[in-house]
């Protein structure tokens, strides 16, 4: 019998990674697999291994960085020791999977990296360490193919996964129904991110926006939503003080917020992109220890950090970042996005073209094939 071991970081990467165990499972079903993983994978069947919950965290935090060390090591054993694989397959999360790849491709076990970290976009000295450990690589942007055959990586463009998993676009008039928003008020949804440090950084900035917002715009409501991972109390201790706002917070619900909403303020990251698929107008804030940005600015490799104005090369969505992020300039953006109709209509016109430069499917299913073909 075959083995299959699969480690994410995160949400996301659990929620990609159990798309392709579907896929999988429905070619040779017999496949064992484990994983480091969460609730996605634990659903297909997968038996966790550990639950990557301690492991979406930032920064320089020591205990973060002894969590990540001291898992990294049991991992490894495990697998050399224990489990013995055909195959591991690493799913985003580049740190912690690009720094285990580099003793397990020592024990001589084959390393698939589906979702590869955006090289493109910070230390490409990475590419070196890609190129040296992993098997296989399996991009989700076009553009990323071209630059490992360059640099003589095995790599195969599979497409993106949010073309499969994205559902159609929610009827407005439902989502407000079972919601209870007022349907003669604009509703503006607010995505504060999937991890604590981002809560904690972000939230009460995005709301004292949307306090700004009304203050202008007497014909708005809000809707939060939440990550599934995020703690209902983490959240209710912020809002409770913006009971004025009489926000909505709703959890998994963020497909349908985004597609029926009429303006979105989004922690930068993978929201954008789905966001942009739906031609739903947004601005995207991110901030954190300056350390931290002082550090990325000296690594990143672009300037843009927004995935839809990446893709297309240009300035489609504001990014305020960092200095910028701050109430002010993101109630001004949201403004400006409700009241002028003429840059709302640019903004959801060049939209239209991100999907068209990812318009590729079957990410999944190609996914699994290629792992079939080569465990």
């Amino acid at each position: 019998m075959k083995k299959l071991f699969i480690i994410t970081g995160e949400y996301s990467g659990d929620k990609h990674a159990a798309d392709v165990v579907k896929e999988i499972k429905k070619l040779n079903p017999s496949i064992e697999i484990e994983a480091v993983g969460g609730e996605n994978l634990a659903s297909q069947g997968v038996k966790l291994y550990c639950d990557h919950s301690k492991m979406s965290a930032m920064g320089f935090n020591m205990k973060i960085i002894m969590t990540h060390i001291s898992l990294g090591e049991k991992i490894a054993k495990y697998l050399k020791e224990e489990y013995m694989p055909d195959m591991v397959l690493m799913v985003d999360y580049g740190g912690f999977n690009l720094n285990l790849s580099k003793v397990l491709s020592k024990y001589g076990i084959k390393l698939f990296y589906y979702i590869p970290p955006q090289i493109w976009a910070s230390r490409k000295w990475r590419l070196n360490t890609v190129k040296k450990n992993i098997n296989k690589v399996l991009t989700i942007f076009p553009f990323e193919k071209a630059m490992y055959e360059e640099k003589g990586v095995d790599v195969e463009f599979v497409g993106h996964p949010l073309l499969d998993e994205i559902p159609p676009k929610k009827d407005r008039d439902s989502l407000f129904e079972e919601n209870n928003f007022d349907k003669n008020k604009k509703l503006i949804s607010i995505f504060p991110g999937s991890r604590k440090f981002e809560i904690k950084n972000l939230l009460k900035m995005f709301l004292d926006a949307a306090r700004i917002i009304k203050s202008k715009e007497e014909n708005v409501q809000f809707a939060l939503a939440q990550a599934p991972n995020i703690k209902d109390e983490l959240i209710t201790s912020v809002i409770n003080n913006y009971k004025d706002l009489d926000i909505k917070v709703l959890k998994n619900k963020n497909y349908d917020l985004l597609s029926a909403s009429d303006a979105l303020i989004l922690a930068s990251g993978t929201v954008a992109l789905e966001a942009a698929i739906y031609n739903t107008p947004m601005i995207i804030s991110y901030k954190g220890p300056w350390l931290l940005y002082m550090i990325y600015l000296m690594v990143r490799c672009i300037k843009r950090v927004c995935l839809p104005n990446i893709i297309m090369n240009e300035d489609i969505i504001p990014e305020l970042i960092q200095i910028k992020a701050n109430s002010k300039f993101v109630a001004a953006n949201i403004l400006k996005i409700l009241q002028n109709d003429e840059y709302r209509n640019n903004m959801t016109e060049s939209l239209k073209y991100v999907k068209k430069k990812l318009q590729t499917s079957g990410a999944a299913v190609k996914t699994a094939e290629i792992i079939i073909n080569n465990i």
